[in-house]
């Protein structure tokens, strides 16, 4: 899935050859803000139908307008939806409204012009760029913020935009997938594995193929969404609400009688004082536990963790979920979804990368067990394994 850590030589040749390719980069316009409205919490809107086939997860609301519900099809087990869904009601026909003042706001805005070029092993500035026709995405595209977090990206593409397998947009430097506007004239295309960030707005259809991720939102106009083993998440995104207006206070009740004061309640035992930082916790203890295994309690029941050197790590580790009755695992890097597995053995290859980070799976089971979702801190490579100790019906949490 990733790629093999380079040395600090290749990476200076890397970083070399891509000066002897780079592409000059036209002077960006300055882009506005563009408000999707009520549209903001569908990672999924279409209007003429939305199909998947696979276990796709889709992290936010899920509409279709004027489509009927009939048009919605491959969304049970194994595919999941985190959120509501919407046919043909007041919501999504709102939404689709929305998204289509959003759209007219981006197309409208003054672009530095980029046709004829590929967005691939390209990096950009804030600001908006168009493309008169098509655009095409092969290899990475990387925008950067260059540490202002409210940095906007508009990209005006006029007619399709088609990325390649494997491509990818990478956001640096306080860059936010929120904050970033795709434009299209009419259909998109996601090409298999790419990792895609921001959000899609097409005139037409968007199709995402095999195992193609979307940080942001897929959002059609006029024509479908058409999914296959997708994972799609929208939850960085914070939706803002309006106050409402305060009640009128009520009238303060009688006082009533003060009861019987009760037993002091014997103190309990102080916890262990945590370590600042999701991961850098997570490796601090299993660094202290190397190679032994120990149990941590969790609500009903408990996991073990096992952590085993790999004596040849320099391309990264292996990720290996263990247990029994398990129906589907979905992996993460640093909360970001990357995988999601309903055959075992549930393994997948991370890449080694600088720092602390966390690797996530949330398994869910065949029967009533409820969710449990595991975490693996990581700085150095390592072959790592998540298994429960017990029946799902301890597997809980």
């Amino acid at each position: 899935m990733f790629g093999p850590i380079r040395s600090r030589c290749g990476r200076q040749a890397a970083f070399v050859l891509a000066l002897g390719l780079a592409v000059a980069t036209p002077v960006a316009a300055q882009a506005s803000a563009v408000s999707l409205g009520t549209a903001q919490s569908f990672v999924v809107l279409a209007a003429s139908a939305v199909t998947n086939t696979g276990p796709s997860v889709l992290n936010g609301d899920l509409g279709l307008a004027p489509g009927t519900s009939t048009s919605i099809t491959g969304f049970g087990p194994p595919a999941v939806v985190n959120g509501s869904t919407h046919a043909a009601d007041g919501v999504a026909m709102q939404a689709q409204a929305d998204l289509t003042t959003a759209y007219n706001v981006a197309a409208s805005q003054p672009a530095a012009d980029l046709s004829g070029t590929d967005l691939g092993n390209r990096s950009l500035n804030p600001g908006a760029y168009k493309f008169t026709s098509s655009a095409q995405l092969t290899g990475p595209l990387t925008l950067d913020a260059h540490g202002n977090a409210n940095a906007q990206f508009v990209f005006e593409i006029g007619s399709t935009l088609t990325t390649a397998s494997a491509s990818s947009v990478v956001l640096i430097n306080g860059a936010n997938p929120c904050n970033v506007y795709w434009q299209i004239g009419s259909s998109a295309t996601l090409g298999t594995t790419t990792a895609f960030q921001g959000n899609l707005m097409a005139l037409a259809s968007i199709t995402l193929n095999d195992g193609a991720t979307v940080i942001g939102r897929a959002l059609a106009r006029t024509g479908a969404v058409t999914l296959i083993n997708n994972v799609l998440d929208s939850s960085s995104c914070s939706i803002a609400t309006t106050p409402g207006t305060p009640a009128t206070p009520g009238t303060p009740g009688t006082p009533g009688t003060p009861g019987t004061p009760g037993t002091p309640g014997t103190p309990g035992t102080p916890g262990t004082p945590g370590t600042p930082g999701q991961a850098a916790a997570l490796i601090a203890k299993q660094a202290a536990q190397a190679t032994s295994l120990t149990s941590t309690t969790t609500r009903n029941g408990t996991t073990t963790l096992q952590r085993t050197p790999h004596a040849t790590c320099t391309s990264g580790f292996r990720a290996t979920v263990r247990g029994k009755r398990i129906k589907r695992v979905v992996f993460s890097l640093d909360g970001k979804k990357f995988q999601s597995q309903t055959k075992g053995p549930y393994v997948v290859f991370v890449r080694a990368l600088p720092g602390a980070h966390a690797v996530g799976a949330r398994v869910t089971f065949t029967d009533a067990t409820r969710a449990k979702t595991l975490a693996l801190g990581y700085r150095a490579c390592a072959d790592a394994i998540l298994r429960p100790t017990s029946g799902p019906a301890q597997f809980t949490g």
